[in-house]
């Protein structure tokens, strides 16, 4: 290692490195993320278990057997795991460079998980309108806030996902925006593990109790 020295008088010298070491680009938003995605899986650890332990008091309210239609959860989880193909199909057309294909994949994503939201949204309104309001017992304060959150991610990976393709659309597939994209693929993956977990642990495990 080249070092160079710096003393004055009566001072002890001071060694200064010639040669920075080497970090490789983009490896503090790699790192980043993965701290982001550790973030995310406590918050739903934490809203998985608060539905574990208030799931079951209905306080003499409706109970998931009165209110969920597995048949339109169903359709639900059909959109966003098939968004989450559409968008692995999207990430081998960037990594061949082909901007096209991948933007035209992003777009089929989006179609999806806005087809999902369209779903959540018109159970939720339904639920409300048959007076099956968060404040109407714990588990339902309990549901809506852990649905209501996925959802959110589901809303913000959307936003996430138009900004990718005005990026791409106009810098192309540049080191820069293939990492953003992969990024982005770890997120809507992560999305879609949640969504089993909330089909099974809620809507699946709450209709056959």
């Amino acid at each position: 290692m080249n070092v160079a020295t710096q003393a004055n008088a009566g001072e002890r010298p001071v060694f200064y490195e010639l040669d920075e070491h080497a970090h490789p680009e983009g490896g503090s938003t790699a790192l980043g993320f993965w701290i982001y995605l550790m973030s995310d899986c406590l918050i739903f650890a934490i809203l998985f278990a608060t539905f574990g332990v208030l799931g079951g008091n209905y306080a003499a309210g409706p109970s998931p057997k009165d209110l969920f239609e597995l048949k339109d959860v169903a359709i639900e989880t059909s959109f966003l795991l098939l968004s989450s193909i559409t968008c692995g199909f999207a990430m081998l057309a960037a990594y061949e460079g082909k901007i096209g294909k991948t933007q035209g994949w992003l777009v089929i994503t989006a179609l999806f998980g806005l087809g999902f939201l369209a779903y959540e949204l018109s159970e939720f309104a339904h639920l409300i309108h048959e007076g099956a309001t968060p404040q109407r017992s714990a588990f339902l304060s309990s549901f809506f806030t852990l649905v209501g959150t996925h959802g959110l991610h589901v809303t913000f990976g959307i936003i996430w996902m138009g900004t990718m393709m005005i990026q791409v659309s106009r810098h192309g597939l540049i080191p820069a925006n293939l990492r953003r994209l992969n990024c982005f693929s770890m997120f809507w993956h992560f999305l879609d593990v949640i969504w089993i977990g909330v089909f099974t642990f809620v809507y699946l495990m709450g209709t056959l109790r």
